[in-house]
């Protein structure tokens, strides 16, 4: 994923969002490495191994001393990409000093781009290169998605695209798309409602009487209408606002003409929203054009790089990102690496602007698309005032970074000198337990490092085996679950040990950590106060120390706090993810003659088991496959 070139890109989407219980996905099988010389050598001959690189795409990795991994990329070309590591001058002084380390280059061909790209992914992961620069996962943009039901569906999405729906974006932000939605449904009125409650309502919503939607659920507007106001819409979020604007105008007309003039003073209303809209950016090319505005900044030794993005000439707003995992990463290494890895997975704009020298970010669009995209500096007084405010707004997120990191680093140092630990801990992890009277019962565990809640490592745990509502047992089978895979060498110990609860949890974890052999981390209990108010806790020792009340304001009390709301969050989300399930499926699957065919029907065709339990005798034998045999008895099971 991570690839430079002679410009020096090189990146690595973070990953981010990792499925609990799950990993990185399994890389195929990689060919044999090739023989190279080894890390005890004095100095790498890069001519003589250049000659033994294939012209295959694969994965190769520079190797320093004692065998350290400096960095890892994919290529199209191996012997192409790699030769251009020593060539006589490198763009960037951080190239320049990888270069200077290499003792060996190892190279593993595989049969595609693509399995080199999942090659790539996976030793990035476990190997962490000190040169490899890391961006959150871009997979996270919003995108506006029109479904492709007869009536379709205006609806913000995120995640893996479906068939049969369109997708336009991406948006920098959710603002930017929630606001998108709202002028589509002021301007086209099209449905935003779940399938399941569009296909079951017998007259028309709230959004219908306010004027968002034409509720074509009750048949308010034919399917032929429907469909031009979508193609309207979709036309609109390609960036042809004028075009549409032209196209209602002559409706407008066409419908005065034939004396409708209410169907003429609806058009007249959409036209003045979408001028609105045109009319209101801050600032506006008056073109239909889509351009990525990127700006890198490097102050106080942090490097941001900022994405702005205009569609169809609006200026939708702008998302700063951080680098992180990277040696003496620049402005210039920055901005290479984020380009190499955003316009991977998302579509290439007409045009790209950039604060620094367009050449190298030239030669990384043509290594990773086809099409064809001009990358300038802005020159154009628009352009230049899009590319002001990019700069401006990663100036304003460096220095709410360096704040936090202010903040942050003064609450670890405060919770250190509460506790009376030796340095401030860098990995923090919390456990919570909840069920309700015993049912579904869930443990979490979340983890905060360097004082950041880390949401990839959080996990849960579905507990079994245990008296209903006994906590402390709940607590001991998660630790063991937990611990005893960091004892035998998989996972990270931690530094410190957060449990919800008081006493009796802290003993029961207590017993588990000696029994694992981790009974040297400190582990503190935190139970809630009197009346369970914020601030009234106490920290419980489980070595014997009393326990310890910290001020309402202390900023160690704070941190604590945070951590322990959010395992609580984690662990209430997934009980009732799980009651909810076992609840849904246990009633209806517990019915002789509701198999899979029939639940699914009645749970579709009454929006949900709420809809199923409020349906009649004679509602549930309008379902196809329910006699009134069967829908007695499911009515008689669910009341």
């Amino acid at each position: 994923m991570s690839e430079p070139d002679p410009s020096g890109v090189e990146g690595k989407v973070d990953a981010e969002g990792v499925p609990e219980g799950q990993g990185a996905s399994d890389a195929p099988c990689e060919p044999e490495m090739q023989d190279r010389p080894t890390a005890n050598d004095v100095a790498f001959d890069a001519r003589s191994f250049l000659k033994t690189v294939p012209e295959e795409p694969g994965v190769y990795r520079m190797i320093g001393a004692e065998d350290r991994v400096l960095y890892v990329g994919k290529a199209k070309n191996l012997k192409r990409r790699v030769s251009s590591y020593f060539q006589r001058t490198q763009p960037s002084p951080r190239i320049a000093m990888m270069v200077a380390q290499i003792v060996r280059v190892d190279v593993t061909p595989t049969r595609s781009e693509a399995e080199a790209l999942i090659v790539e992914n996976n030793l990035i992961k476990s190997l962490a290169p000190r040169y490899n620069i890391l961006f959150r996962d871009d997979k996270s943009y919003p995108y506006i998605a029109l479904s492709g039901d007869a009536f379709a569906r205006l609806a913000y999405h995120r995640g893996a695209f479906a068939k049969g729906a369109r997708y336009f974006g991406p948006f920098p932000n959710a603002g930017a798309v929630r606001e998108s939605i709202h002028l589509l449904q002021k301007t086209f009125r099209l449905r935003t409602c779940e399938n399941s409650v569009f296909q079951n309502r017998s007259r028309p919503c709230l959004l219908y009487q306010i004027k968002r939607c034409t509720a074509p659920c009750v048949g308010f507007i034919e399917q032929d209408a429907y469909a031009a106001d979508v193609k309207l819409a979709a036309r609109f979020l390609e960036g042809s606002a004028n075009e549409v604007i032209d196209d209602i105008t002559t409706r407008m007309h066409a419908a005065a003409e034939r004396l409708a003039f209410e169907e003429a003073a609806a058009c007249r209303d959409q036209v003045r929203v979408l001028q609105a809209v045109l009319h209101r950016q801050f600032v506006d090319s008056g073109k239909e054009e889509d351009v990525d505005i990127i700006a890198a900044v490097e102050e106080g030794g942090l490097v941001c790089v900022n994405i702005a993005m205009v569609r169809g000439g609006r200026h939708l707003g702008d998302r700063p990102q951080f680098p992180s995992a990277a040696a003496s990463c620049g402005a210039v290494d920055g901005l290479l690496a984020f380009i190499e890895q955003h316009y991977r997975d998302h579509p290439v704009p007409a045009r790209m602007l950039i604060n620094l020298p367009p050449e190298p970010a030239r030669s990384v669009m043509a290594d990773i698309t086809d099409k064809p995209c001009p990358v300038v500096g802005p020159r154009f007084t628009a352009e230049k005032a899009w590319m002001e405010m990019a700069v401006g707004n990663a100036r304003l997120a460096i220095q709410s970074r360096q704040r936090d990191t202010g903040r942050i680093e003064a609450r670890l140092a405060a919770l250190s000198e509460a506790l009376d630990l030796p340095e401030s801990p860098n990995r923090i992890e919390c456990f919570d337990i909840s069920h309700t009277m015993g049912e579904a019962t869930v443990a979490s565990c979340v983890v905060c490092e360097n004082g950041t809640m880390k949401k990839a490592e959080y996990r849960r745990y579905n507990i079994t085996g245990i008296t209903g509502g006994d906590d402390f047992a709940a607590m001991r089978q998660v630790l063991e679950r937990r611990y005893g895979k960091v004892a035998a060498g998989d996972g990270v110990c931690p530094d410190l040990i957060l449990i919800d609860g008081g006493k009796g949890q802290v003993s029961a974890a207590r017993a588990i950590l000696a029994e694992v052999g981790l009974e040297s981390v400190m582990m503190i209990g935190v139970a809630k106060g009197e009346g369970r108010k914020p601030g009234l806790e106490s920290l419980i020792f489980s070595d014997g120390r009393a326990p310890l009340h910290l001020a309402s304001e202390d900023a160690a009390l704070h941190l604590i706090q945070e951590i322990r709301d959010e395992a609580h969050r984690f662990a209430i989300t997934g009980h009732r993810a799980k009651r909810a399930k076992t609840r849904v499926g246990s009633r209806l699957e517990d019915i002789p003659g509701v198999g899979g065919v029939r639940r699914r029907s009645l749970l579709a065709t009454f929006g949900g088991l709420d809809g199923v339990r409020a349906a009649t005798v004679e509602d549930l034998c309008r379902v196809d496959g329910i006699s009134r045999k069967l829908a007695e008895q499911i009515y008689n099971a669910l009341h």
